[in-house]
């Protein structure tokens, strides 16, 4: 089987467009990724191209990624439309992978793209009802909702503005871990303060104003015990990724220096298991597969880009990549080691809490920081030695964890 490089990456501004429209943004990501790999449409010989919401708020179905690309001026090659929850940019960037391990291609496109924002809340909001199984929602919503029985929900910790359910799912997470592991709500402040305080140094990112602590803290709730800093916002935005085999490279005469290695791909779907069975957790499953594949370990990674939904997302993820031990996660986000500097720099990006998360685009927006990152082009946010990076994208909901997870690791 091939090697894999990425010869290009790319990504818009992440926020709300409500003035740009889905081509606008699929066009923006594709001329930047084509720049920057420095080739021209013609030499892609393949697309995945990644949304979730369009046909939900537009009635586009079916042909997204032909429509979008042919307006670039893309056509005349395989596009494979790809709709995976929030790891749908991951997914497509891992059949891209693939497509070239498989040798059926020498340069591909891997592109997501997507448009949530609306004024009509509520048509914007129910965007997130079908990433769970919609003949159970009931019982699904009791039973995640019922794992944080035990910890007291203080009186008016809850949001009375509409909100996604998935933000209840997280708040009973939340309260699991609480009390299983002694995670304190303070700490979770930590992780979305350095989160915030990242996005400050990311031009892309949707909010760039920093948080201490104390005012994630004091913040409007969301569902306790989350508040609106600790979770990530609705958001629009594309991302790209042009992935080559070794033969591509040499056809694109690309630069040695900035073209990184995929050294994992692994994509795992969740199972049924009992909440406090983490050994079992999808996104564990996903992370030994991908450092068998890469022959590393956890120790061996420089930095992380994890599916932070919530300040708990980072939490559980951290500790599913085994960065962390089970229940140290938020104490070492205290500890600083979590943020730049630190010793395992954790969502340099933002993450999806401050650098948003328009969720077709979510995963590619996680491999453009990390190959960022290992060409040392962050700048401010410039984490020191990185070599290699991780990343971790999970989307929906079966059982009590993601339905869907995909981990990539890349080399320098």
């Amino acid at each position: 089987m091939n090697d894999v490089y990425i010869a290009g990456v790319s990504m818009t501004h992440f926020g709300k467009h409500l003035e740009r429209s889905l081509k606008e943004l699929t066009e923006e990501a594709l001329t930047a990724v084509l720049a920057d790999a420095g080739c021209g449409a013609r030499d892609i010989e393949a697309a995945f191209f990644g949304n979730c919401v369009q046909g939900h708020m537009e009635g586009q179905d079916m042909v997204r990624g032909e429509i979008a690309l042919r307006a670039c001026g893309l056509e005349r090659i395989p596009v494979i439309n790809v709709e995976n929850a929030c790891a749908t940019a991951s997914t497509a960037f891992h059949l891209a992978v693939n497509y070239i391990k498989a040798g059926a291609a020498d340069v591909v496109l891997a592109i997501g793209v997507e448009k949530m924002y609306s004024t009509d809340k509520a048509r914007m909001f129910s965007a997130f009802d079908g990433a769970w199984d919609v003949h159970n929602v009931a019982h699904s919503r009791d039973t995640l909702v019922s794992m944080g029985n035990g910890v007291e929900v203080p009186p008016g910790t809850t949001s009375d503005r509409p909100y996604s359910v998935f933000m209840d799912v997280y708040a009973g997470l939340s309260r699991l871990h609480m009390k299983t592991f002694g995670t304190t709500r303070r700490q979770l402040a930590a992780i979305a303060a350095k989160n915030h305080q990242h996005s400050t140094l990311n031009p892309r990112s949707q909010y760039q104003r920093p948080f201490t602590i104390d005012e994630v803290l004091a913040a409007q709730p969301i569902a306790y015990p989350l508040t609106i800093p600790m979770c990530s916002p609705v958001s629009d935005g594309a991302a790209a990724a042009l992935v080559c085999s070794a033969n591509g490279l040499k056809r694109l005469n690309a630069n040695a220096k900035r073209t990184k290695r995929v050294l994992a791909s692994a994509l795992q779907t969740g199972s049924q298991r009992e909440p406090d069975d983490y050994a079992q957790h999808a996104s564990r499953l996903a992370a030994d597969k991908a450092y068998a594949q890469a022959g590393l370990g956890p120790r061996d990674m420089s930095v992380a880009e994890v599916h932070d939904a919530t300040a708990m997302g980072e939490i559980i993820e951290v500790e599913a990549l085994q960065l962390c031990a089970l229940g140290d996660c938020g104490p070492a986000a205290e500890r600083g080691e979590l943020s730049i500097g630190g010793r395992i720099p954790v969502n340099p990006s933002g993450g999806l809490e401050s650098k948003g998360h328009p969720i077709g685009a979510t995963g590619l927006g996680q491999i453009y920081e990390l190959v960022t990152q290992l060409r040392e082009e962050a700048g401010a946010r410039q984490v020191s030695n990185a070599r290699i990076g991780i990343a971790q994208n999970g989307g929906g909901i079966i059982g009590v964890e993601e339905a869907v997870v995909c981990v990539t690791v890349i080399g320098a």
